[in-house]
């Protein structure tokens, strides 16, 4: 190399990392805009252990597996052996590693194995096409039965693998699917029957022993989503069987980036039995290339948070774990605690896990009742972020309540003064408010349903512009300042008072708008 060249490359590099400095600079004034990750103050979305040490150690993991392609675990055996350990620790605290199933049908092989996957809908779409491919039915054909409590994910696998939905109804009081209910919405082509433990919406934890019966007495696969619930409830205490333990499961989903303190995103799914477990695969090798073989959706893949949920695994075991619950139970049962003294206020149903639903209490009178979206944005102006959940009509009738939804962490319990301080005084602020109402432009829309001077279809068949325009005139544009923050109680009452096609159909664009550039 001439020293042309070298100083070419010296002063390319000095001015790289000069523009990088300048980027770094500018994604800390980015993240300045986002709701904090860390220290409690956000109840949805984030899970923070408290430790930062389980953060660096995270950091540095993925470090070290930064270039690496989780493609191909001949060319990187690292990925292996990481996806490998990891799969035997939730196979062994999920009692797959006891699993003695001698049944011919769904459940048959005994055997627990599984994958690593991208998170916990990537796991609920392959759980589905597993079942589903395991049945052997032509495209296209098939069903799918779960309580309307089961997480949207399961929605989408529908969608996207040509299934029937089916959905349940569950008890609006308790939140739970009762294995009746379940047993009549079976039919011939079911491919996978759905329980949580628990439900995102209410914490719900599903008779999951019961349904197993159904589904051994059909021959059909049970799912249990343990994905928000997998690495809290083993440790959680005296619970009915839920996981492995239970004849009939046959597959099982945990989420290693929520109650795992790993990078997002990271979920391991398992199968009993290898048979079903192999159905998850795609793999081709008719076609000019490399052969093809993916356990997951996804072909090359970053590995980062397999590491960082690996190597947390690795040092906390289930000792450390059980630890991080008991910080997060006694958080958990403080605020329920908090919330049942409230008036105008009642917990949704006998939560289990580190996570509660909240809605107004219908027993008093109206001029004390505190309605849980106002609640959010009350709470929200004293530094804690909340999360509206929409009343819903489920297939029977029957009306789940508006509700708000609170996910605790290990962390919650040190701000747990300041935290109850905002649920009682925020409920102050607002109680005897009117329910939160559309805006005006929305609210007249929905008037139009009502009457029938327009039609769901009227609405899906217009342009993305019109749409657009719709939501500038009702108050929701996309790139509104952040002097004017979203009014998510609005929104939520939107959502309510539309159909349920139209509302997504305006979530969509709006959200869509947001990266648009």
């Amino acid at each position: 190399m001439s020293s042309t060249q070298a100083e070419e490359l010296q002063g390319t590099s000095a001015n790289l990392e000069k523009r990088a400095a300048d980027i770094l600079t500018r994604l800390r004034s980015l993240r300045e805009q986002d709701a904090p990750t860390h220290g409690g103050r956000v109840l949805s979305y984030v899970y923070d252990s408290g430790l930062a040490a389980l953060d660096e150690l995270a950091a540095d993991a993925a470090r070290l597996v930064q270039p690496v392609n989780g493609l191909d675990p001949t060319v990187f055996p690292s990925t292996a052996v990481m996806e490998r350990e990891l799969v035997a620790f939730a196979r062994d605290f999920l009692h797959g590693t006891s699993s003695t199933a001698t049944d011919t049908g769904a459940d048959a092989g005994g055997v627990v194995v599984g994958n690593v996957t991208s998170g916990g809908t990537e796991s609920c779409v392959l759980a589905v096409k597993a079942a589903r491919d395991f049945r052997g039915l032509p495209p296209g054909e098939g069903s799918l039965v779960l309580p309307t409590t089961a997480h949207a994910a399961f929605h989408k696998a529908a969608h996207l693998l040509g299934l029937e939905l089916i959905l349940v109804s569950v008890d609006p009081t308790s939140g739970r699917v009762g294995a009746h209910d379940i047993a009549t919405a079976v039919r011939k082509d079911t491919v996978l029957i759905v329980v949580s433990a628990p439900s995102y919406p209410f914490a719900a934890l599903d008779p999951i022993a019961d349904v197993a019966e159904v589904a051994r007495a059909h021959s059909i696969p049970l799912h249990v989503d343990a994905c928000i619930g997998g690495l809290a409830l083993p440790w959680w205490g005296d619970l009915p069987p839920w996981d492995f333990r239970v004849p009939g499961v046959t597959s099982m989903s945990v989420d290693f980036h929520k109650y795992g303190y790993s990078p997002k995103g990271v979920s391991v799914l398992l199968h009993r039995g290898r048979d079903l477990h192999r159905k998850q695969y795609f793999g081709l090798t008719d076609w000019p290339g490399y052969p093809v073989v993916n356990p997951t959706l996804l072909g090359s893949k970053s590995v980062a948070a397999l590491a960082g949920a690996w190597a947390i695994s690795q040092v906390l075991g289930q000792s450390g774990y059980a630890e991080l619950v008991s910080r997060a139970q006694r958080a958990t049962r403080a605020l329920i605690d908090t919330v049942q003294s409230i008036d105008g206020l009642r917990v949704v149903g006998t939560p289990v896990g580190p996570l509660f639903a909240v809605a107004a209490d219908d027993s008093v009178p109206l001029e004390r009742r505190v309605d849980p979206h106002r609640w959010v944005s009350a709470v929200g102006a004293r530094g804690f972020v909340l999360q509206g959940q929409p009343a819903s009509t489920q297939p029977n009738g029957t009306t789940l309540p508006r509700t708000t939804h609170l996910t605790v962490t290990p962390v919650t319990e040190s701000v747990l003064g300041e935290l109850t301080s905002a649920l009682v005084h925020g409920a102050d602020d607002v109680r005897g408010s009117a329910a939160a109402e559309a805006p005006p432009a929305l609210a007249e829309l929905a008037g139009t349903f009502e009457r029938g001077d327009v039609t769901v279809a009227d609405v899906l068949a217009l342009p993305s512009d019109a749409v657009a325009a719709a939501l500038m005139s009702a108050g929701l544009d996309p790139r509104g300042s952040s002097d004017s923050p979203l009014d998510m109680a609005a929104v939520l009452a939107a959502v309510e008072s539309l159909p349920r096609e139209v509302t997504k159909r305006l979530l969509v664009e709006f959200l869509a708008g947001l990266v648009e550039p």
